[in-house]
């Protein structure tokens, strides 16, 4: 048998199916964001990045890189081991508070990243509350379905955003029985937002435990940047919020926050925590100086709203078929996977326009897209440069039944 034979197979089928990933080589200019330099085959040439989830730009914020240089300086780059053995900094700890006071919660937990905090937080709740059944929504996260699935127990999915389908599969178990309602606030790739209040009404309802992913939101909405639920009102309703540090913060990890008692168990227990080297002090400088700043400032986040409905007015005057939703993310439906590869391709040779192609796994075979996400630092000129591409290739590209039927190379 040739293992590397039955490899490329694999492979192989993924260029065939328009599926093969191919990681854009950018490097971000400081001061200039959302510009960057891509290096291609053929040479380099200057972009604008239209897909990043640094969606408010922090990761150019002087108050974070000041704050970075700053603990660089202090502590040196690596946090030297894990939590237990000399990887806890100061860093962390005053990270931890301002996440913890950030949700209105007892405590938090740092993890090195959010997918890793869903995985070993849910993973290890199931291990530690034997016969719990989680109630997870049918579009959660990777990251929160591999938590379910290591757990290994008993799981229901119910319909996104249903919650007449949750409280009929609520009710199929008793009172007694550990539940947990695992679920997301912002929804990354249709753009989604889950009626937390009416979540968190079943789960007193029925004795459940709610779990709350807010990556896509958190430093986002809300008047401090807790998330959705701060937004609505209903965060204190929330047992468990898991957050991110890498997205609307700007830097990089995630967390989770809840009462004492849950952290220090998931601390205590959880081996994706235990076994791993910490944050670095810088990253977690970084991070605390973003959440710090972003509790007082609503510029930017009043900023990003109006450039998000500014570019999905400009998309749907263009004819552009951008998805409809609420929410800060700005989806262009394809609905082929060479086709979708096709057109970000052509975006970026030829009209120096970045955004990537979102392909199965991440989304249903069928369903391919774009996935635009505008930031408070880009302008009414790149506005029009990007409607101007894209309305170009629209008109080229023949569309049958919402699908493109070929795609022009410019």
């Amino acid at each position: 048998m040739s293992y590397e034979s039955k490899l490329a197979e694999h492979i192989k089928r993924l260029h065939q199916e328009g599926r093969y990933r191919v990681f854009a080589d950018l490097a971000r200019h400081r001061g200039a964001f959302p510009r960057a330099t891509h290096f291609g085959d053929k040479g380099s040439n200057e972009v604008t990045v239209w897909c990043s989830n640094d969606y408010l730009g922090m990761g150019q914020s002087e108050h974070v890189l000041s704050a970075m240089h700053e603990a660089l300086d202090r502590c040196g780059a690596g946090a030297g081991g894990t939590r237990n053995i000399s990887g806890t900094n100061h860093y962390h700890v005053l990270l931890e508070q301002e996440i913890a006071d950030l949700h209105h919660k007892e405590a938090a937990l740092l993890f090195t990243s959010a997918y890793v905090a869903n995985d070993a937080t849910l993973s290890t709740l199931v291990e530690l509350l034997p016969g719990t059944v989680i109630f997870s929504d049918e579009k959660n996260h990777a990251s929160m379905i591999a938590g379910i699935r290591h757990g290994g127990g008993p799981k229901e999915v119910w319909k996104h955003n249903d919650v007449a389908d949750l409280e009929r599969k609520l009710k199929k178990y008793p009172a007694h029985t550990p539940k947990i309602i695992a679920f997301e606030s912002v929804y990354s790739m249709d753009g989604h937002i889950s009626p937390i209040e009416a979540i968190c009404d079943l789960a007193d309802k029925y004795n459940a435990m709610t779990y709350l992913d807010e990556v896509h939101a958190v430093g986002m909405y809300g008047p401090r940047g807790g998330g959705v639920a701060e937004r609505d009102g209903v965060m204190h309703r929330v047992d468990i919020i898991n957050g991110t540090l890498a997205k609307g913060f700007g830097v990089m990890g995630g967390y989770i926050a809840a009462s004492r008692v849950i952290c220090d168990a998931i601390r205590s227990f959880a081996s994706g925590f235990i076994f791993t080297t910490s944050l670095a002090p810088v990253i977690a400088a970084g991070a605390l100086a973003s959440i710090r700043h972003l509790k007082t400032s609503n510029v930017e986040r009043e900023k990003h709203r109006e450039r998000c409905a500014t570019v999905k007015a400009r998309m749907i005057e263009a004819g552009i078929p951008v998805m409809d939703n609420p929410s800060h993310i700005v989806p262009v439906m394809v609905g082929n996977a060479v086709h979708c590869k096709a057109v970000t391709d052509a975006l970026l040779h030829h009209h120096h326009v970045y955004v990537q192609p979102i392909n199965y796994p991440t989304v249903p075979v069928g369903t391919e897209r774009m996935r635009f996400t505008p930031t408070p630092l880009h302008t009414d000129e790149q506005i029009d440069h990007l409607i101007g591409a894209l309305t170009k290739l629209w008109r080229a590209c023949p569309v049958a039944d919402g699908k493109f039927v070929r795609i022009a190379a410019a």
